[in-house]
């Protein structure tokens, strides 16, 4: 017995001596650690004053509009970007099956029936030898790869990472999906509210017409005065008319994000959205080193970098020997007369195995093809986690400006609208000249504007901020998902052929 296990070693190591060389092929990236990142005195204080929680799955939620809550379940379910996102994640999880059913047995059958001319002078006796005759087998076989490297199981634990990496991509496609529809819909908000102010200056100038033109009548003004009046009506119209032309292209946007036809889109109503909460403009305390398990993109970017590690255990494994264990048991014989009885029964069990040893650098060029795959990966990764990182304080640098604009603004809107006022009061008594009522009704458009503007530009910040924090993205989401998968494949071991 001591014979055969240092007989069994002997062998071991003679194989181990004559695998291929690896070389000195190594990975040359280093990953990055997420709490290493200075998210800067914007971040900090950002964070310090409240504890503000992550975003909620549906994040949109915050706006209070069901027209806008009804447009994101539509698109959810028929958008066929996502359904491909989807579909890719299916797709990641039947590779993951393929490379799990690569670590279990395999069973088959096999049979055949050959007429065929025997040799005269082969191991084949007479009178068969020389002659033709049915050789007939059938048999079932079984193998198993011994895995004695890990190659098997590290492919499967990288198919089980690229389901982690599909879900994540899935989950990147739904937000940008979400996101697109609130940006289109905060924009068709704002081209309502433009063009509502547009109007009321209109209904106000043509007031301040029919005005003039009682004073021209009573010969207290002059057709200079009524003309230049006349003229500053058209170009009113002109921009309500450019307000309808983006409603209704924005109409069209919005019904093809949800995955329909222009008809979905014409009944989509005047959008009654409000954000009536600044507690958004503060952020999660536990940034940046939980944007690695928030934010799709970074996830989806961290599990491509243990995919290419696994795949470098693959490559390595690889140049150690493939032992692969083979059994058979059947029939064989030469003719039908005794094809299935006892006396033709077949057996047998053994090892089979394949050494690599020279192989042209074949082996070395596909481990350096993984290595700089790696390398790839994690440079990926990193440049992702500082982008998203940029990303957040970016977004809230804006939003914060933003509301400091409006705060500015409240103050010139109130002062111009009670110019308009006093201006409207005044040419009606006769005691303020056109040019002066023209003007402050401008500067009256020009602050309703600019709120409407800024307004907007506060929503589509909200919607960027939800973006940047991974929008209600849970890491458990693509761990139940690889779970289900591996779940999925170890049930179907028992139905295997």
């Amino acid at each position: 017995m001591k014979k055969i296990t240092w007989l069994a070693l002997t062998c071991i190591t003679a194989l181990l001596g004559a695998c291929a060389d690896m070389g000195n092929i190594k990975p040359q990236s280093r990953q990055m650690d997420a709490n290493t990142l200075d998210g800067g005195k914007q971040l900090a204080s950002s964070s310090a004053a409240i504890a503000a929680q992550w975003p909620q799955l549906e994040w949109w939620h915050a706006y209070g509009d069901p027209q806008l809550d009804m447009l994101i379940a539509t698109a959810l379910a028929d958008n066929p970007s996502l359904h491909i996102a989807e579909a890719r994640v299916r797709q990641a999880q039947a590779f993951a099956g393929m490379a799990e059913s690569a670590t279990l047995p395999t069973v088959g059958a096999s049979t055949s029936m050959t007429r065929q001319l025997f040799s005269e002078h082969d191991f084949i006796p007479p009178p068969e030898a020389g002659n033709y005759a049915w050789y007939n087998r059938v048999a079932v076989e079984a193998t198993y790869d011994l895995d004695l490297w890990g190659k098997q199981r590290q492919a499967l634990a990288a198919a089980l990472d690229e389901v982690k990496v599909a879900a994540a991509e899935s989950q990147m496609a739904r937000l940008a999906l979400e996101n697109n529809i609130v940006r289109s819909y905060v924009q068709l908000s704002l081209q309502f509210a433009l063009k509502d102010i547009v109007e009321d200056t209109l209904s106000h100038r043509e007031k301040s017409l029919h005005v003039m033109r009682q004073r021209l009548a009573a010969g207290l003004a002059t057709e200079v005065d009524v003309t230049q009046l006349e003229a500053a009506v058209p170009p009113l119209h002109m921009q309500i008319e450019q307000h309808e032309e983006s409603i209704t292209l924005l109409r069209n946007q919005l019904a093809a994000l949800t995955g329909k036809g222009r008809a979905a889109g014409e009944k989509i109503a005047l959008p009654t959205l409000a954000l009536n909460s600044n507690t958004w403009l503060q952020l999660p305390t536990s940034l940046p080193a939980d944007l690695i398990g928030r934010r799709p993109d970074v996830a989806a970017r961290r599990w491509g970098v243990e995919v290419a590690a696994k795949k470098i255990e693959v490559a390595k494994a690889s140049f150690y020997p493939n032992i692969n264990l083979m059994a058979f048991v059947g029939f064989q014989s030469i003719g039908f007369s005794r094809f299935l009885n006892s006396e033709s029964a077949i057996r047998g069990i053994g090892p089979a195995i394949s050494l690599p040893i020279f192989d042209g650098g074949r082996l070395r060029s596909n481990l350096g093809a993984h290595t700089a795959e790696y390398d790839i990966a994690v440079e990926s990764y990193n440049g992702t986690l500082i982008h998203a990182l940029e990303n957040v304080a970016s977004t809230l640098i804006v939003a914060q400006s933003l509301q400091q604009q409006k705060n500015l603004n409240d103050g010139a809107l109130a002062t111009a609208g009670r110019a308009r006022m006093l201006a409207s009061k005044g040419f009606a008594a006769g005691m303020t000249d056109f040019l002066v009522l023209l003007n402050s009704e401008v500067a009256l458009l020009t602050q309703q504007q600019q709120q409407a503007q800024i307004t907007a530009r506060m929503m589509e910040s909200h919607a960027a901020l939800m973006l940047a924090l991974g929008g209600g993205y849970s890491p458990e989401q693509v761990e139940s998902s690889a779970a289900a998968t591996s779940s999925q494949t170890q049930n179907t071991r028992g139905k295997q052929p």
